[in-house]
């Protein structure tokens, strides 16, 4: 049995995403190749050189410099093609989540998303996946072949090793009618980005932020500026409870740069930062499940008895929010 490692580049670089998904396929034991496409293929090949790949393939021309659906599904394809591997492995990056379901319809193989493990014993390939939000776990494998598999990113450590000279063998592609043109990006400016992955800490507001405060006023103005300074001194990500983007859709004023998109919980992500704090959230399980991957849970509450304080958070700071992280924007220097 062969194994087939796709990945692409982000900027001319493997992302993290990619290194843990070649960490996997280092692990099952078995021949493994590795395909690579995006801008600067090759140099990206020769950083991993030293992973213990049987070959390195690349399609690295302009047409996948930038991601676009059309050309690469037929980049992917033209790797798949050319490996002759019985299981595919792919990151779940959003590029690769968006063409490679219909690479697997092109080629008649059985896909699945969302993988967190993967292990081969006895000749067979077992992975694992969780089903009904992140409540149940479970390990299955597939007798069709090819088998694609698309693993979550920031479940496995990135491979770490030497760079050399990977020697790739470039592919040719046939693209066809190219009808979409990339024009250029927009992105927000950095310090406007609220959802960072990578980033060490995720913090999470709930609906306590948007309440009367001890005054009997609103202070949602006052709330915005605490939380943007944080993010911006902390460079965490920003999280929410499903009560407090629920706001918005009910007309009452709320938070303007917080979105469902920030939601974490049972009906919302299910993050994995190494650090968690939750401020003005009860952390009832609907909402605590969202925090089963992040490593170390703190929470603020004035509810000494909230579900965070049932063994829900490594430690629980009794208090008001508005105080607690003012004097921790104070410490920080914002």
């Amino acid at each position: 049995m062969k194994a087939f490692v796709l990945l692409h580049t982000e900027q001319g670089a493997l992302p993290k995403a990619a290194l843990e998904v070649l960490n996997v396929a280092c692990g099952l034991g078995m021949p493994f190749s590795v395909g690579i496409l995006g801008q600067r293929a090759a140099c990206a090949a020769d950083t991993v050189a030293a992973c213990g790949a049987t070959a390195f393939e690349v399609v690295d021309v302009p047409e996948v410099a930038q991601p676009r659906y059309a050309s690469d599904t037929a980049a992917a394809a033209a790797l798949i093609r050319s490996a002759e591997a019985d299981v595919v492995i792919a990151p779940q990056t959003s590029r690769f989540a968006r063409c490679l379901p219909g690479v697997a319809s092109r080629l008649g193989m059985a896909v699945d998303t969302h993988i967190v493990s993967v292990a081969a014993q006895d000749g067979a390939v077992n992975a694992q996946r969780w089903f009904y939000r992140q409540r149940i776990l479970s390990s299955f494998s597939r007798e069709v072949r090819p088998w694609m598999l698309l693993v979550d990113g920031g479940v496995q450590a990135p491979w770490q090793g030497a760079a050399g000279t990977a020697n790739a063998q470039t592919v040719t592609v046939d693209f066809g009618e190219q009808r979409t043109t990339v024009t250029g990006i927009q992105a927000l400016a950095a310090d406007a980005q609220t959802i960072r992955p990578e980033a060490a800490l995720l913090f999470v507001a709930g609906a306590g932020w948007t309440k009367k405060q001890k005054d009997g006023q609103f202070q949602i103005g006052r709330a915005g500026d605490i939380i943007q300074s944080f993010l911006g001194k902390a460079k965490a990500s920003l999280g929410s409870s499903k009560s407090l983007v629920d706001l918005q859709s009910e007309g009452q004023e709320t938070l303007g740069f917080m979105s469902h998109m920030n939601q974490v919980g049972q009906t919302g992500s299910t993050p994995r930062h190494p650090k968690g704090l939750s401020t003005c959230c009860h952390g009832e399980e609907p909402h605590a499940v969202g925090w089963r991957f992040i490593t170390e849970r703190r929470a603020i509450n004035l509810d000494p008895n909230c579900g965070w304080a049932q063994g829900k958070a490594d430690v629980v700071y009794v208090g008001d929010a508005f105080e607690i992280m003012e004097k921790v924007n104070a410490l920080l220097g914002c």
